[in-house]
Formats: structure tokens, sequence, C-alpha cells
């Protein structure tokens, strides 16, 4: 049975490719709708770039949500340095045919979840967890409707990528993130320890390119634009592709390795703000409420992402 998911998230050119690799995947999950954050880039941006990605995958009918544009208490922090001023650099930013429904984000996470039987719901957020954070903050009672959350974000033995100690979506909104790891629920969670090891290289993007359907092209030239900052600072053969780990999780866990651990947010130090505390050798008694994935078959990843763009030149 295919697993009913939410993907919430800030498009991003990784976040674009986890949409795609979900849109394409229907035997696995069930996308139920899109909702957007201020993250990467503003939420003007990510709401319209969400929109965007439905109308390259030919997908008018999925319901896309604009929600919070801030942190729950902080201002916000962006990553054009990154993304490029639109967020998805690389192919060119359009008005999309797809709507933007008029009910805010937080308000059809709610909604939908207390509609739903208890654990049938998977969370994927990908950007800062203000949203689910904000949600769970406000009505408690959705909580056992969520199966599991799967989401990106956080670093251990990698460090941090905004900060020596914090990774961009911890960062953004700590306090939304202490609210999610402390919610009780399943999570699993793609740190940099993991997406580094999916490198975006020159052949992996020359095998998508050559796929030559309307996707796999806006998949290439994103990636091509992507990887010119992290190839410079990590010295790599390819920018990592953070976000469609969680996708990826999904359709074929088996790709993966974890460990359950327990993971805290920092949201108090200047020095570590938005550091997550990974217990992996059990030195302290804190309960184990996150699967740490800590390892992927880089190549196997690869190959599903391929055969999955692939997909929409049928």
């Amino acid at each position: 049975m295919a697993h009913k998911i939410i993907i919430d998230c800030d498009p991003g050119q990784d976040d674009a490719v986890t949409l795609f690799l979900a849109i394409a995947s229907p035997e696995e999950l069930d996308l139920l709708g899109i909702t957007t954050v201020g993250g990467n880039v503003p939420l003007e941006l990510t709401q319209r770039n969400a929109r965007q990605m439905c109308d390259i995958a030919g997908r008018f009918d999925v319901p896309v949500y604009a929600g919070c544009s801030a942190p729950m208490h902080r201002p916000l922090q962006t990553a054009e340095m990154i993304h490029g001023e639109t967020g998805i650099n690389g192919i060119d930013a359009i008005d999309p045919q797809t709507p933007l429904q008029p009910q805010h984000a937080v308000d059809y996470i709610i909604d939908t979840l207390l509609a739903a039987e208890d654990n049938s719901i998977v969370l994927v957020p990908t950007g800062p967890l203000t949203n689910i954070g904000t949600a769970i903050d406000r009505e408690p009672a959705i909580l056992p409707k969520i199966e599991q959350i799967v989401l990106m974000g956080g670093a251990m033995r990698e460090g941090g990528n905004r900060t020596p100690s914090a990774e961009f979506n911890i960062l953004v909104d700590p306090e939304a993130a202490d609210i999610v790891f402390r919610c009780g629920r399943p999570i699993t969670q793609m740190g940099l320890d993991v997406s580094h090891q999916v490198l975006s290289t020159r052949d992996r993007v020359d095998r998508i390119k050559a796929l030559g359907n309307p996707v796999a092209a806006a998949t290439a030239a994103m990636l091509s634009f992507f990887d010119r900052y992290d190839t410079e600072k990590y010295t790599s053969k390819g920018a990592p592709l953070h976000d469609p780990c969680t996708v990826a999780y999904l359709i074929k866990p088996e790709l993966f390795a974890g460990k359950l651990c327990n993971v805290s947010i920092e949201t108090q130090s200047e020095l570590t703000l938005g550091h997550t505390a990974v217990d992996f050798w059990y030195v302290t008694d804190r309960p184990r409420n996150t699967n740490w994935i800590h390892s992927v078959d880089a190549d196997g990843f690869y190959d599903l992402l391929i055969e999955r763009l692939a997909r929409f030149g049928d």
C-alpha cells in the first residue's frame, strides 16, 4: 500500500527534485499535498517554485499551499548564495498554471491529519520545520495521526553547512525543530552525513540529461547550477542532493542504513544554535527518538532517481 504523504518544502533545486521523484512514484507514494515554507528563498518564491515543478511534471491537480513566511520566533534566513535569487536558478522561473490553494498550509496540515485515521500519514519536511512545528504546537491532537516524519536536516560528523555547528534547515527555525523532535512520533532523519554521500557528479547529471524528457532536462539544468557552490566549498565532484533522500527512503528503504538514537536541538547557545546533538553511542539516557540515517548506496540512489525520471517520457 502506498504511503500517504504531505511534502513540506522550500524549493530550492533539491526540493524540486524531491517533488519530481515523489510524483513519479505513485505505487509507493500517494502525494496528498505540497506545503511550502520560507527557507531557501522567501515564501512568495517557494510556493511559486513548488507550483512550477507540478507544471513541469504535468500534475496540475496536486494541491499546493503556502505556509509560514518566517520562523516561529526569529527573522528568516535564506540561501540565495546557494540556490540563486529565484531558488531554482538553472531554469527560468515562470508564473505557474498550477493554482495556489487559498488555505494556509498549517491549517491544511491540521485539517488533513485530524480527518485521517491514526498512524496513516507521513510528513516529509525538506525545509525549515516551521509549518510542522507550528501545526503540532497549535493542535497536538494531530500527533496520533502521523505514521512517521521523514525529514532532511541536521548533521553529526559533517558538522554544519551554515555555521560550524548547524545545518541550514535546523538553524533557520531551531524552536520548531525542537518541537518536532520532542513530539513523540517516529522520526527518520536525513542529515548532511548521508546527503553528502549522494553527489550529483557530472556523469550522473549527464545520465539524467540523456533521458530527454522535460522533467529530466529541468533536473539536469537545475543541478548544473546547484553544484557550483558546493563543489567549490567542499572540493567535491558534485553537489550533495540533500532533500530527495527523504522520498528515496520511503520508496526504497533498503538503500539506507540508520541507527535509533536520541537527537536533541540546541535552541539557546549563540555558538551552537541549531546544532543537532546525536547520541550515536548512547552516552545519555535520553529517549531514542530518531532513526538517524548515516549511510546510503549512492549508486543505487541515482539508479532509482534516473529510473523514475525516465517515467516522465512515457
